[in-house]
Parts: C-alpha cells; sequence; structure tokens
C-alpha cells in the first residue's frame, strides 16, 4: 500500500509540474483557464477560484489544463482565449509545460549531488575465476587505487578507465592491501554484452572482479552540484534521443526501452526501497523522460502542438477544424495503441516469470 502511495505520489507531482507550466505561461499570456486538473474522471474534489476550477478527478493517471477557446469548434474569437492569442505566445504555452519538467529533473539531479549519495567503492568483493584478476593474483578485499596511472577512488570510475582500454591489451593497476601497495599487470579479456540503452552489441574488455557493498556517502559543493546536475541532465538527453532514434529506426526494442504506468509502478518500489536518494533519481528521470518524450512531433503530444503552430505560422492561416479533428484522432489512437502495447510488454516483463510458475505448479 505504501509503495502504490509512493508511486502516485510521484506521479502527481510529475503532473502538477507539467500543467502547471502551461497554467503559469497561459496566465501571463491572458488566456483564461478554465480547469486545472490532477487526474481524469468523476471529480471527487472541485473549488473554483475566479474563473478557473481545480479539481481532483477519481482516476489519478493523469492531468490536464482546459483553456478558454483551445480547440477550434469552441474558439468564439474571444481576447481571452487560445486561439486569439499569436503563435509565438501559444509556442510558449505549450512549450513551458515539459520546460517545468525538465527543470524539475534538474533540480532533483542538483539536490542529490548537494545532499549527498552512496557511492561503490572500489574493495573487491570477489574475483571471478579463470579471468586476468585470478592470474595476476588479485585477491577479495584489496582496494584499487589507481588504473593506468590515474587514481580511481569510486567503481563506477574504474570500471569506465578499464572498458576504454582496447579489450586485448594490459592495464596497469595499484592496489592496496594491509596498508601496503602493490603494483600488477592484468590482462583484459574480452566479452560481448548487450547494451539495453543502445540496443546493441558491443564488446569490452573485463579484468575479472565484482564489487563489493562497501560504499561512502558523497558529496559536492553547492555551485559543483549545479555543474554535476547540468552534465547529468544533458547526459540523460543525449542518451534518451539516441535511444528514440534506434528504436524508431528498428535497431531498439520497444519492449525494452519504453514503460508505462505499470512499470513504473514496479521500479519505484524497487527505488522505495533503497531510500529517499533513490527516488529522487527516479523523479528526475522520469520528468526529463517525459519532458523529451512530449516534445516529439507526435499529434496530441506538446511537440506536436508546436509543430503545427509552426505550420500555422509558415502558412500564415489556422488548419480547419475538420483537419483538427482528424489529427486529434490520429493522435489519440496513437496514444491508445502505446499505451497498451506498453502496459502489455511491462505485464509480460515484470510479472512473467510469476505468472508461468503459477501456472506450471
Amino acid at each position: 500500500m505504501l509503495n502504490l502511495l509512493i508511486f502516485l505520489f510521484i506521479l502527481s507531482v510529475l503532473i502538477v509540474v507539467h500543467e502547471f507550466g502551461h497554467f503559469i505561461v497561459a496566465k501571463l499570456e491572458g488566456v483564461r483557464v478554465e480547469v486545472f486538473s490532477l487526474g481524469f474522471g468523476t471529480k471527487i474534489l472541485s473549488r473554483k477560484r475566479k474563473d478557473t476550477e481545480y479539481c481532483v478527478g477519481v482516476v489519478p493517471l493523469g492531468g490536464y489544463v482546459k483553456l478558454a477557446g483551445d480547440n477550434l469548434e469552441e474558439y468564439k474569437g474571444n481576447p481571452d482565449e487560445y486561439f486569439s492569442k499569436p503563435p509565438s505566445q501559444r509556442a510558449a504555452i505549450v512549450f513551458f509545460g515539459p520546460l517545468l519538467n525538465y527543470f524539475l529533473g534538474f533540480v532533483c539531479f542538483w539536490t542529490i549531488f548537494f545532499a549527498g549519495y552512496p557511492n561503490l567503492t572500489t574493495r573487491v568483493g570477489d574475483v571471478v575465476e579463470g579471468m586476468g584478476a585470478e592470474a595476476a593474483g588479485i585477491q577479495t578485499g584489496d582496494i584499487i587505487l589507481s588504473v593506468n596511472g590515474q587514481k580511481v577512488k569510486f567503481w563506477e570510475e574504474m570500471q569506465k578507465i578499464i572498458r576504454s582500454s582496447h579489450p586485448t591489451e594490459e592495464v596497469d593497476i595499484v592496489i592496496l592491501r594491509n596498508n601496503a601497495e602493490y603494483p600488477y599487470k592484468i590482462r583484459l579479456k574480452e566479452q560481448e554484452i548487450d547494451d539495453p540503452l543502445l540496443g546493441e552489441k558491443k564488446t569490452i574488455g573485463l579484468i575479472g572482479i565484482k564489487q563489493s557493498s562497501e560504499f561512502i556517502k558523497v558529496r559536492h559543493g553547492f555551485f559543483e552540484s549545479f555543474t554535476l546536475a547540468g552534465k547529468r541532465t544533458v547526459e540523460l538527453t543525449v542518451m534518451t534521443y539516441k535511444a528514440l532514434w534506434r528504436m524508431i529506426t528498428g535497431k531498439l526494442s520497444l519492449r525494452e526501452s519504453v514503460t508505462g504506468p505499470l512499470g513504473i509502478f514496479y521500479i519505484t518500489s524497487e527505488a522505495a526501497s533503497l531510500g529517499i536518494i533513490a527516488l529522487l533519481n527516479l523523479v528526475a528521470v522520469l520528468s526529463i523522460s517525459l519532458c523529451l518524450f512530449n516534445l516529439l512531433p507526435f499529434p496530441v503530444l506538446d511537440g506536436g502542438h508546436i509543430f503545427l503552430i509552426a505550420v500555422e505560422k509558415i502558412r500564415g492561416k489556422n488548419i480547419s477544424v475538420k483537419t483538427e479533428r482528424r489529427i486529434s484522432r490520429i493522435g489519440l489512437s496513437f496514444i491508445v495503441t502505446l499505451a497498451v502495447v506498453v502496459t502489455y510488454n511491462d505485464f509480460l516483463r515484470f510479472f512473467g516469470d510469476k505468472i508461468a510458475k503459477f501456472f506450471a505448479k
């Protein structure tokens, strides 16, 4: 029950932030906001303040902002309606929803770096039989101090240096054992692995050690955390668009690369067991991903609306009511189909084994 509440809370935060972006810019541009809703369906809470009704729907998986005259069928030409505003103002209203999600993700990363996060040390947890580390004499409990002359303190940075080396060469490693330092030359062993983010196989070199469970809390200064959060946000953006491109071109499986509410609930449950920092990281990733997905130029998505505004700007006139209706139907069909496929894939990915075992009994 607690995991469900955490999941709904995170989802609500992402939605409120997104819709608030639309809401605040609409207000600033003089567009009347008729409804600000968290959730869909029957209203369980509702309060009207000035021209806006604030409500909570019974289905908490979404939310929306209803602007006056935001579709051509309802548009009457009043100055406080959405379609009365020039394309640049309407584009700003649409764009600020995803932008606030992007900003939220950045702030979460900033908080993580400043508050402190656990990072695995370079202590060896186990040595893999038949690999270079065992042949060289590396032992469980050794602490790796440097790789190829570069000092290392954390497992991730050590791993990056080793994997950036040619998979057939040797690496120079200095370890700490019983308060004494020992240098080793370790022959890498080639291994082909699947990269789930890019949907391709790649060959890397491994020395044959496993991490221990030892970690230390890492904290950075306020301004350093700002810079690190910016770098992490940009890295996630580039990685996400690379993955999307590979998915569009068929090089990356939709099943393995996209998750929906069911999958997010499962991931949230796992993150909740790891503490607040893990949850903040999840919120950051989800919020940035929501922004990037929403900016794709598909009908119904914010990116689709911005694309149509750009077309209108080029043509010098609005699209017809008939065309708008047709585009909305196509967009809705796309979203519903995607939701069904993603939910089905999540069901198989996270619960398929359990169901198979249940019927096997």
